[in-house]
């Protein structure tokens, strides 16, 4: 057996796991990037060393498997690790792959959600506990889910009614709180990016605009979901050690 490590699957290169990393490297876990999402037989770790699972974003949907056949073996990556309980974080598309792989249905949203709106917390739960009942978080996306059976609805919006769910060691977010300025600038030097925030009615300086203003506000929020969800992994890791 290897080092325990934390398998990142990136899908576009400007779809990095910002602050998601950091927590992680904070807690001296190892990481690995992949991106695996047209492999059609990906050459992955072994599942047995893997301490958690991060799936980031990306344009493509969450079952277009002709397309990208990687995408079916990250759905199965997924559902293997939240058999065992290994930690699982999704974003944006990583929500939508683990949710499908579930058996959530997977559609069109009415509209795409880009730019900062507001997200509902649903009742108590340990995950945003520190959150006011309504917060204003980055979306960028146009597919929505459904709630995967078994799963505990955590937050909605008035478009999307699954924001985040956790079900069992997994958590799927809806909307981006890895974003750091840096990732942000990284998605508005993407043609495919701007493209999509125009016609959303958006704008690069009005976006700007609102990171600046919500983002001091966000930053310990993001910090207490994404160190919940690294010290998870430290567990695990431990536990994987333990083993030998």
């Amino acid at each position: 057996m290897t080092s325990p490590q934390v398998l990142i699957l990136q899908h576009v290169p400007w779809e990095k796991p910002g602050r998601i990393l950091t927590n992680l490297e904070d807690l001296g876990l190892a990481t690995q990037t992949l991106s695996i999402v047209d492999q059609k037989k990906p050459d992955l770790p072994d599942f047995e060393d893997l301490a958690g699972l991060v799936i980031m974003g990306g344009p493509m949907g969450a079952t277009d498997y002709a397309k990208h056949p990687g995408l079916k073996a990250e759905a199965k990556l997924a559902k293997a690790a939240i058999a065992v309980g290994k930690p699982v974080l999704g974003v944006c598309l990583g929500h939508q792959i683990i949710a499908t792989a579930l058996g959530a249905k997977l559609s069109s949203g009415a509209a795409p959600e880009i730019g900062f709106g507001p997200i509902k917390r649903v009742g108590r739960h340990d995950y945003f506990s520190m959150w006011d009942k309504q917060v204003d978080v980055l979306h960028w996306h146009n597919d929505v889910v459904g709630l995967p059976e078994g799963a505990q609805l955590l937050a909605r919006s008035e478009r999307t009614k699954v924001q985040a769910f956790r079900v069992g060691s997994a958590l799927g977010l809806q909307f981006h709180l890895e974003v750091t300025a840096g990732v942000l600038e990284d998605w508005l030097a993407e043609p495919s990016m701007v493209k999509d925030l125009k016609k959303a009615g958006g704008s690069k300086s009005q976006l700007r605009e609102q990171f600046a203003a919500y983002d001091t506000r966000l930053q310990p929020l993001a910090e207490a979901v994404f160190s919940g969800f690294a010290a998870r992994c430290a567990g695990c890791a431990r536990d994987l050690a333990a083993r030998g």
